[in-house]
């Protein structure tokens, strides 16, 4: 062997050793960012799950209410429609004590319909559950991105995996490429600085 075949050997080693090391910092780089991806489709996911749950709970204490409300409605119609008929069979005192109770019964009804002190009135109770819908819709506006992401991010590190055991370097540049688009889906997974309309 002569020594310019001996020191084109030496570089060509020391060349496939600088591919190896950059190739196994990138497939470290893409598992760190794969990690935290999985970490941000897990939450999106549990997000649009409690804020669904938590909607839905202000929604049927909304029914709860209506419901209730409409009773008190209809129990002060009931003895107000019975005050208007003059019964004779009724004292004072009774007749009295039915205009209060009518009362009591019509600001039960008002107190139903809005109660900001106690955020339990209906206009309140419909706002709240609004308020997680929107916290919902948001995380499921999230978790595709994060889908994707996790498997771009999985397949560009069996590409490089491949490329540093078959020795070929442009499989590493494909899967690199798949890495970065897994890494920016990450990112608008968090931020959502684009909404793709065929991930959503």
């Amino acid at each position: 062997m002569k020594a310019d075949e001996a020191a084109e050997m030496m570089d060509a080693e020391k060349t496939r050793d600088r591919f190896k090391q950059r190739a196994a910092v990138a497939i470290a780089f893409f598992a760190m960012i794969l990690a935290i991806t999985g970490l941000g489709g897990s939450n999106a996911g549990k997000e649009a799950v409690n804020n669904n749950v938590l909607a839905s709970n202000y929604w049927n204490f909304f029914q709860a209410k209506n419901m209730r409300q409409t009773s008190f409605a209809l129990a002060a119609d009931q003895l107000e429609l019975r005050l208007a008929q003059n019964d004779p069979a009724l004292s004072p005192e009774a007749q009295a004590e039915l205009r209060k109770k009518a009362e009591a019964y019509r600001k039960t009804v008002a107190r139903y319909e809005s109660e900001p002190e106690t955020r339990e009135g209906k206009k309140e109770l419909i706002a709240r559950a609004k308020e997680y819908e929107v916290k919902r819709d948001h995380a499921l506006k999230q978790d595709p991105y994060f889908d994707y992401a996790e498997a771009l991010l999985q397949i560009a590190i069996v590409l490089i995996s491949v490329a540093i055991v078959a020795d070929v370097v442009w499989l590493s540049f494909i899967g690199g490429i798949l890495g970065i688009l897994g890494a920016m889906l990450t990112l608008n997974g968090f931020y959502l600085f684009v909404e793709l309309p065929f991930l959503s």
